[in-house]
């Protein structure tokens, strides 16, 4: 089997593969005046209005800033943090000129704080207080389930986790 090799002649649909359409099908698609053409044309305007922003700005902004829309020649671009969005808006006459420029006659450029993502860090979960007569009653009880039950998972997590009640000295 060494050197052959395998070739898909593709016309609508090509028998034995399912779900693999002619790529010609997709091009037809995406041309012309659809949504998806329309939708694809928007992107890489948006993509070569981020190469001009990027080269408008300090290395350090110009990673902090991303064009966000352009609609009616009025150009959105997020900042992530205040502070570049600050510094974002005392430059926007230089950079509606450097727009202008690279041949992209802009009316207004719009600032938005981007809100930073989530952090991928878990807070630990609450203790429960269980008496140590609960919790053994409990334990006891997940152990008659079948080892596969969630029941019997919940169980035994909430055993594990939980600790004894706070005795105060009266």
């Amino acid at each position: 089997m060494q050197g052959k090799q395998i070739v898909y002649h593709v016309n609508a649909r090509t028998p034995g593969v399912p779900g693999l359409m002619s790529t010609s099908l997709l091009h037809r698609y995406a041309e012309g005046d659809t949504p998806l053409a329309r939708l694809q044309d928007h992107a890489a305007r948006l993509g070569r209005l981020q190469h001009v922003l990027v080269a408008a700005l300090s290395a350090q902004c110009g990673n902090a800033c991303h064009v966000a829309n352009l609609k009616e020649d009025i150009l959105t671009v997020s900042a992530c943090g205040s502070a570049v969005a600050v510094r974002l808006k005392q430059m926007i006459p230089s950079l509606l000129d450097h727009f202008a420029r690279a041949g992209y006659p802009l009316r207004h450029i719009q600032v938005k704080v981007r809100l930073p993502e989530p952090s991928a860090t878990r807070r630990p979960p609450p203790a429960r207080v269980v008496s140590d007569a609960a919790r053994a009653q409990i334990g006891a009880f997940a152990a008659t389930l079948p080892p596969d039950a969630p029941l019997r998972a919940t169980l035994e997590t909430l055993v594990r986790r939980s600790s004894s009640p706070l005795k105060l000295d009266t």
